[in-house]
């Protein structure tokens, strides 16, 4: 009697773990969830928290709600100048509604993503082939995709319940074919600025130097003018000093004039000579202190 009643209390715990873990059910935070019966939705939208279902006949689908990216695939795309570029993307999506999530998918995030790439290749294509190059490589080109981001994301909510966030163009580049022609007409383009930017540094500088020369004639005209002046003021009164120094004592200014004529004539260098006449009156300091009595006897 008691093993049997230890059996049945056993049955009976089992039985309740089993009825509870088939029953019960917990939706996380990031997940939203529906409710099926054979297949068929009967709950939808369920929100986070414990919740109960019927075992064996109502099964739970989850789906995450976490904001997702999509890494596109590379496309090549022809602007509006009918020029070829090459784009690389990504989209940002998350699930809004998960009973048309799971009726277009059946769940299936790999499903998600192949309806979503072809739906994006094609808003894209449109947009950049309304577009010419200069705006496609423009600082604002992320708001370009402004336009095809509202349109995905319109789309998708009706076709598979999802929400398109944000669509951005991670780099875009030019074909091989039509690079090098690009960047040749770059550093021409470049090179034409450079060659007209050095013409106009040239003329700036012919002209600051045409104005550096004509104040530098100004400034000497000036400056010689000036010395003219102090010169032509400094022999005027040199020669009223030399004027007043003759008429105060005229014997001593010829005796020192003398003096300076011996210094510059005996002191002229070896080599040199001089042919003169004794008694010239060049050497009448030389024969008498007293040039008017030179010759007489002194009295005493």
């Amino acid at each position: 009697m008691i093993n049997n009643r230890s059996l049945l209390i056993v049955g009976g715990l089992a039985a309740a773990a089993w009825l509870a873990s088939n029953s019960l059910y917990v939706v996380d935070e990031t997940e939203r969830a529906v409710k099926l019966r054979f297949g068929e939705i009967i709950e939808e939208n369920i929100q986070p928290g414990l919740h109960v279902k019927v075992p064996i006949t109502q099964t739970i689908r989850k789906f995450d709600t976490r904001v997702l990216t999509l890494d596109t695939d590379a496309s090549r795309y022809l602007t509006q100048e009918q020029k070829a570029v090459i784009v690389d993307s990504y989209v940002k999506w998350q699930v809004v509604n998960p009973t048309r999530y799971y009726e277009a998918t059946a769940g299936d995030e790999l499903m998600a993503v192949r309806l979503i790439q072809p739906r994006v290749d094609e808003s894209l294509r449109n947009e950049f082939g309304q577009l010419n190059l200069q705006q496609i490589i423009s600082e604002k080109r992320d708001e370009l995709m402004s336009g095809p981001t509202e349109e995905l994301d319109k789309l998708m909510r009706e076709e598979i319940g999802v929400a398109i966030l944000d669509v951005r163009v991670k780099r875009i580049d030019l074909p091989e074919d039509v690079s090098s022609a690009v960047y040749d007409r770059m550093r021409s383009e470049r090179e034409r600025e450079a060659r007209e930017w050095r013409a106009q540094g040239q003329e700036e500088s012919e002209r600051i130097r045409a104005n550096a020369d004509r104040r530098r004639q100004v400034l000497l005209a000036q400056a010689n003018e000036r010395a003219e002046t102090l010169r032509g003021e400094g022999d005027a009164e040199a020669a009223g000093i030399y004027s007043d120094a003759y008429e105060g004592d005229t014997e001593f200014y010829r005796f020192w004039r003398s003096l300076n004529a011996y210094r510059d004539s005996f002191g002229a260098g070896e080599g040199n000579m001089m042919v003169l006449d004794p008694s010239s009156d060049f050497f009448r300091y030389l024969k008498s202190a007293d040039p008017q009595g030179a010759g007489s006897q002194p009295q005493g």
